[in-house]
């Protein structure tokens, strides 16, 4: 249990700094953008194109940071073998706890006294939640449950990037919480994966899950950046925290066999709605975006807080 906690702050900590450093990048692919006055980088429902997101993921800020989103990954993964997933993936979310903090340095983001509270909520709900954690479940599943994964998540991400790039940039809270969803497929095809232990290269690479994973998890990183891209992204993050919570958290008790200690249930369901609740604070009571003036180089380049995975 120990062991596997702090495996899951290590990863919620490269990717709250990996998300701090993307931020950084796509607001300097933004600004490029902004001074050349072109509309090459939009499509024309108003969203970021395919070249200006692609543009952003050059920048040495965003190479870092998905440097660290990886580390973040393999560290995430471990963690969704050892920990029941309502644990796991809350933990891993609270990243958005460290991005807050670290944008105060890099972002020059200043965090007011209910986002500080909000944090503080999140800390002690985390507490909880250790607290009440109990063994999680053996995670073996029908063969059959990996290709409804898989074919999950093709459509959440296939049909979600097409819908995201239909509204354009309307598309800021539902990019947040496609990409969340998109993180929360990863975290449950870790945990089913089979050929990992004992590990098996035949076993591993005939599971549907691995190919799951690949798909959720390149089309999260992809949804994410155009969250970054987008306008105020507040409510994005708040959703991508849901998202990458509530679903898997409950898939883990409800299909995986995850449960708490005994008479401590309350605690874990009390600790878990916290702590999404006070992430979702944190996110929802940031600075408000600065207004600039049309066709500045500021503009569209949001000042509030970045969203986290």
């Amino acid at each position: 249990m120990i062991i596997g906690l702090l495996t899951a702050v290590a990863a919620s900590a490269c990717y709250g700094t990996g998300s701090v450093l993307q931020a950084v990048g796509s607001r300097k692919s933004a600004r490029q953008e902004a001074a050349k006055a072109s509309s090459a980088g939009v499509t024309q429902h108003g969203g970021p194109s395919l070249s200006s997101t692609a543009k952003a993921a050059v920048t040495w800020e965003f190479m870092v940071g998905t440097v660290l989103d990886f580390i973040g990954f393999g560290l995430g993964a471990l963690a969704a073998r050892l920990l029941p997933l309502f644990l796991s993936q809350t933990v891993i979310s609270a990243n958005l706890v460290i991005t807050a903090v670290l944008s105060i340095k890099l972002l020059g983001i200043r965090l007011n006294r209910a986002e500080w509270t909000s944090i503080g909520v999140v800390c002690g709900a985390l507490v909880l939640l250790a607290t009440a954690a109990g063994p999680e479940g053996s995670g073996h599943t029908p063969i059959a449950a990996h290709w409804w994964l898989l074919a999950a998540s093709v459509v959440l991400i296939g049909g979600g990037t097409l819908l995201v790039r239909l509204l354009g940039g309307r598309a800021a809270i539902l990019a947040g919480l496609l990409s969340g969803l998109g993180f929360g497929a990863l975290g449950v095809g870790v945990r089913v994966l089979n050929g990992v232990a004992p590990f098996h290269l035949p076993s591993l690479l005939g599971d549907p899950a691995l190919y799951a994973i690949l798909v959720a998890g390149i089309g999260g990183m992809y949804l994410h950046t155009v969250a970054l891209q987008i306008g105020s992204v507040n409510g994005a993050t708040a959703a991508l925290v849901v998202g990458e919570t509530v679903v898997p958290g409950m898939l883990g008790v409800l299909w995986l066999g995850d449960s708490s200690r005994p008479g401590f249930a309350w605690v874990a369901a009390l600790g878990f709605v916290v702590a999404v609740a006070g992430a979702v604070a944190v996110a929802w009571f940031g600075e408000p975006e600065p207004e600039t003036e049309p066709g500045s180089p500021a503009a569209g380049e949001r000042h509030t807080e970045v969203a986290a995975r």
